[in-house]
């Protein structure tokens, strides 16, 4: 088949490369003008940006990322190499822009040295829990991210805070509300940030529903509904035991409904009332509970039930019931595979639509916005009092499960009380 390329070689093009080649091709020797300026984008603010390409009819695509260099981005040292570091939040890092990992510590020698070689980190970065305080000497770690069972968090905290270096802390902040007034007193005593990982208050569908809400476009909220469910495995392992969980269903899973309903109507439960099941003959709820029912009524009105169990097949979905219309988060607290649908009346008819997103790292976000508020000395979203109050909510809830009544708290007449500025946009 004859060739219809100027005159040279197939092989000459191959040598001169693809950035030969596209160079080639926006020159005079095809005999066409370069391209426009619609095509080349600028620099702007130190970054760069392009002008919408599409039709009216679509959507306009998003900027390019715009990340720091790698010395400019907040050095992070991991505390704790289980599934939840090793699946999601150190791939994460690859998609972050503003942070990046400079250390592990680690019980484990031989597997931190082979993630360590994975990720690009020094051997010399790499440190046991029995002498991670050395991180006060590296000035490459500037935060630390504590990813161990929530009954170690207060300790790990608390050493981070001693060697002068902020803490981004895995939810739930720790096993008590006392721990975790501790915890906000070490980081502030050592002046360094505490932030929670409140992913869920970082992920795009999340974000949208609470704006949604409190934009008042539906109307007001009068229900909010929540589920977070699995089954669990084997006894062995660190959920069933009462002193590295802190409890249950209730801590571990029916958190992700408590925290998004307060976050939701940016309120503080005024009442709240709860159920609490475990299997009879099931060995691993001897010490924590399987499944949980609780409500939260809040000063507006809006009633939020949530449910959580480790006995029920996997759902992670959340409903808001409001006057002139609904919202649908499927897989609301899962690390991906959110979908929204909206409901509302258009004339003699309802019109129910599917909301699509832009999908995003929801643990590259809480990271970076970590990243962020370090560089820019900011409150960030989630701070150590966010957390400190839903411990107070859930010891509460405990209270009502045991005496089979509802309990009352005091009013907080603040809204967003316990929380920092929103967090830049994704």
């Amino acid at each position: 088949m004859s060739s219809t390329l100027p005159p040279f070689s197939r092989r000459s093009l191959i040598k001169t490369g693809s950035v030969g080649l596209l160079t080639a091709a926006a020159g005079p020797a095809f005999g066409a003008p370069g391209p426009s300026p619609l095509d080349v984008g600028r620099v702007e603010g130190g970054r760069v940006t392009f002008d919408n390409w599409r039709g009216a009819a679509d959507r306009p695509s998003s900027p390019p990322p715009a990340p720091l260099p790698p010395g400019q981005r907040v050095g992070f040292a991991i505390v704790g190499l289980g599934r939840l570091s090793l699946e999601q939040v150190l791939p994460a890092f690859a998609e972050c822009r503003q942070a990046r990992p400079v250390a592990l510590v680690s019980g484990s020698p031989e597997k931190a040295r082979l993630v360590a070689a994975q990720h690009g980190i020094k051997p010399s970065s790499v440190y046991d829990y029995g002498s991670w305080d050395r991180i006060a000497e590296d000035p490459e770690i500037q935060a630390v991210y504590v990813v161990l069972p929530n009954g170690l968090h207060r300790d790990a905290v608390l050493r981070a805070a001693g060697a002068g270096k902020h803490v981004l802390c895995e939810k739930p902040m720790a096993n008590s509300s006392a721990e975790a007034r501790e915890m906000i007193a070490a980081c502030e005593a050592a002046r360094v940030k505490l932030m929670i990982a409140y992913r869920c208050q970082y992920e795009p569908y999340n974000r949208e529903t609470i704006r949604r809400v409190r934009s008042g476009e539906l109307g007001s909220a009068r229900f909010i509904e929540a589920t977070n469910t699995q089954v669990m495995g084997p006894a062995d392992q660190w959920r069933f035991k009462r002193a590295l969980a802190g409890g249950g269903a209730l801590p571990d899973i029916g958190l992700y409904g408590l925290n998004t309903a307060r976050a939701i109507t940016g309120e503080e439960p005024v009442e709240v009332f709860a159920r609490i099941f475990s299997p009879d003959g099931d060995a691993r709820y001897r010490e924590v509970e399987e499944s949980v029912s609780f409500m939260l009524r809040f000063p507006s009105g809006v009633i939020a039930t949530c449910s959580s169990s480790y006995g029920a097949h996997e759902s992670k979905d959340l409903r808001v019931r409001l006057e002139r219309g609904w919202i649908d988060l499927e897989n609301a607290f899962a690390y991906e595979g959110q979908q929204m649908r909206l409901g509302r009346r258009d004339g003699k008819a309802e019109n129910i639509g599917m909301l699509r997103l832009e999908q995003q790292n929801q643990f590259a976000l809480e990271i970076d916005h970590m990243a962020a508020c370090v560089r820019e000395n900011r409150i960030p979203r989630t701070p150590g009092q966010e957390g400190l109050q839903d411990h107070l909510l859930m010891e509460a809830l405990y209270e009502s499960a045991r005496g089979g009544t509802p309990v009352t708290l005091d009013r907080v007449a603040e809204r967003d009380a316990t929380r920092g500025p929103e967090p830049e946009q994704g």
